[in-house]
């Protein structure tokens, strides 16, 4: 029997084919970099692939976006076209899961996270991504809010419209069918 960290070895065998598909078919993600390395990483590491798994069992299709070469890191990101099915009708966090009286959500976007074992995406690196391609045409995404921000209610998500990034700000305790969160893991 394994645990909620581990994967069978059907899932994982599973879980690197699919990586390994995205990883070729979107090379402008990633240039320069070869899948044989991101496989040898990702081999000694069960607690990420875990991770990797929940995020494609949630609709992420995480792919590599980034190689930090100080940290020797491969960095995956969502990238399904709109925000991953499976994270959507969720509000920003437990504070304001909480604090909502009645219709409450089944979750909150910070929690989730956390138990996935990954970040939920900055603006900074939203913006990032949306350099790669064009990612929530139709949704939404929360996006790391500062706390000042935070503090007073409020919280922030992000889409792609008109060729644009736009920023928005919302009550922490709304949700949408349409809103939920992209995150980030480092391997």
């Amino acid at each position: 029997m394994t645990n909620k960290q581990e994967l069978s070895k059907e899932q994982r065998e599973a879980l690197l084919h699919a990586l390994r598909d995205r990883f070729e078919k979107n090379m402008h993600r990633h240039k320069g970099l070869e899948w044989d390395n991101v496989q040898a990483k990702l081999a000694n590491n069960t607690e990420k692939l875990w991770s990797l798994n929940e995020m494609e069992r949630t609709g992420g299709e995480p792919d590599v976006v980034i190689y930090d070469k100080k940290k020797n890191e491969f960095i995956f990101y969502d990238c399904s076209k709109e925000s991953p099915k499976g994270r959507r009708s969720v509000c920003y966090d437990r504070e304001a899961l909480e604090s909502r009286k009645k219709h409450k959500p089944e979750n909150n976007a910070f929690d989730m996270a956390t138990d996935m074992g990954i970040e939920i995406l900055t603006e900074e690196q939203y913006r990032a991504l949306q350099q790669l391609e064009d990612f929530d045409l139709k949704t939404s995404s929360w996006v790391q809010t500062p706390s000042d921000i935070r503090e007073l209610g409020g919280a922030l998500f992000c889409d792609y419209r008109f060729g644009h990034v736009f920023v928005y700000h919302n009550g922490a305790s709304s949700y949408y069918g349409a809103r939920g969160f992209r995150g980030s893991l480092s391997v």
